[in-house]
């Protein structure tokens, strides 16, 4: 998850554009492509995935004592897409992140810090066959892929349903799928459930956040649409503004809070809900007695028909790698079906594969509570791949909340004003 601004990150873009170089060509040249030998990697701060990866790359290099894997965890920085962007503008990334953001992939892009997998032989195919059709989704407006859809967290309602029922809420059938039910039940569990929020966004002002209160219900509203399509903003549109409007009446009437909870809200019993993926199964799960449930819409859809944000993580390819060769076959080897099960297994997160429920039965027969999730895997929608992505959700964050959650102007307006500007930022090359 993103931890702060955007600073670093476009300051690493400016570097790069009045500099002399840019960490490297966009793409793999011929040779480095083939070039076999040592590389290296980063993976998350995730103490969990920093395990898979250990015994990934341990298991690698027993086969491949001449092309032997370096992993460590990527360096500390306010956010790992400035950590990267830098490391780019400097010409010294590794050869594999296994924490790129999609948001951040037209950026790095432009800076040249990326090769494009589709370079690779089999790269489309590998990409498409493992991911299906959601992986049209990270193409680059090219055509190509700069990033391989790895690791998706769909985001989902979770809820506690000691706090529903003292609320007098069935907790095994939660009145959530509407907005109109989610509003009343949500008045309900903080009139009498105890909590100071039925559940309580970040409502700061990183470009990030809204991928964790409106574009979830947005892309659940409109049937899986993105922010922009093309160059058209989406948000405008009566499904966008339904949305806009019910957190709108969350924040109006105090359901949700307007000032940023320091800690964590659902764990400390402030809330009785959040917006969450895979993942809060092992933090949560021996703390709280929760349910999940599908984010709302405003007249209702059916759980299997309800599409939702992935959370998804990429691994990307950086064009200072000179053994790009191997990077290419150490990414296959990560991402096959016995190392994606292993991640399953170590992470609670979803591989981007399909089919994981029936490819991975053991571990879900094992492992119940995690259906919910792999079922709503398969009805997900990602950020879109534009241009000036990160300086779009930015613009868009800020006119969400001025209106939304502060009240300062009407939501409506604010809300065609950003997409007038968005419209320029990502018709812009």
């Amino acid at each position: 998850m993103f931890t702060g601004s955007k600073t670093l990150f476009a300051l690493g873009i400016v570097l790069c554009l009045v500099g002399a170089a840019c960490g490297g060509e966009e793409g793999a040249t011929e040779g480095a492509s083939t070039a076999k030998g040592p590389i290296d990697i980063w993976y998350s701060d995730n103490p969990e995935e920093i395990a898979w990866g250990k015994k990934v790359v341990a298991d690698w290099n027993k086969g491949h004592p001449n092309e032997k894997v370096t992993g460590e965890q990527i360096p500390a920085g306010e956010t790992s897409e400035e950590v990267i962007g830098a490391a780019i503008t400097a010409g010294n990334t590794p050869c594999l992140v296994f924490n790129t953001a999609p948001a951040a992939v037209p950026g790095f892009q432009q800076q040249g810090g990326l090769v494009s997998l589709s370079g690779f032989s089999d790269g489309d195919s590998y990409i498409e066959e493992r991911a299906g059709e959601v992986a049209q989704q990270y193409k680059s407006l090219d055509g190509g892929y700069y990033q391989m859809p790895w690791k998706l967290n769909p985001v989902m309602i979770f809820y506690n349903k000691d706090v529903f029922k003292k609320a007098g809420l069935d907790p095994e059938n939660p009145p959530l799928n509407t907005h109109d039910e989610f509003v009343q039940t949500s008045q309900e569990l903080v009139d009498k459930g105890g909590v100071t929020a039925a559940i309580w966004p970040a409502p700061t002002s990183e470009f990030f956040q809204s991928w964790f209160d409106f574009y979830p219900l947005f892309i659940a509203e409109s049937g899986g649409k993105q922010l922009v399509e093309g160059t058209k903003p989406q948000f405008t549109s009566e499904d966008g503004m339904a949305v806009a409007d019910f957190w709108s009446q969350m924040y109006h009437q105090g359901l949700s809070q307007k000032e940023l909870y320091n800690g964590d809200a659902f764990a400390d019993g402030e809330s009785a809900m959040a917006i969450v993926g895979p993942w809060a199964i092992a933090v949560y799960g021996d703390d709280v007695n929760w349910g999940v449930s599908p984010v709302p819409t405003a007249e209702g859809v059916s759980p299997e028909e309800t599409y939702t944000f992935s959370d998804e993580k990429s691994v990307g390819m950086y064009s200072a790698c000179e053994n790009q060769g191997t990077a290419w076959d150490f990414l296959k080897f990560a991402t096959s079906k016995a190392n994606d099960g292993e991640f399953l297994e170590t992470t609670g997160q979803m591989p981007m594969r399909t089919d994981i429920t029936s490819v991975y039965a053991d571990y879900f027969k094992a492992n119940p509570e995690s259906e919910a999730f792999a079922d709503q895997a398969s009805r997900v929608t990602e950020v879109p791949n534009v241009p000036n992505s990160i300086e779009m959700w930015q613009d868009f964050r800020d006119a969400y909340s001025e209106s939304v959650i502060f009240g300062k102007s009407e939501p409506e307006e604010a809300l065609q004003q950003a997409a007038d500007s968005i419209q320029q930022l990502v018709s812009e090359e």
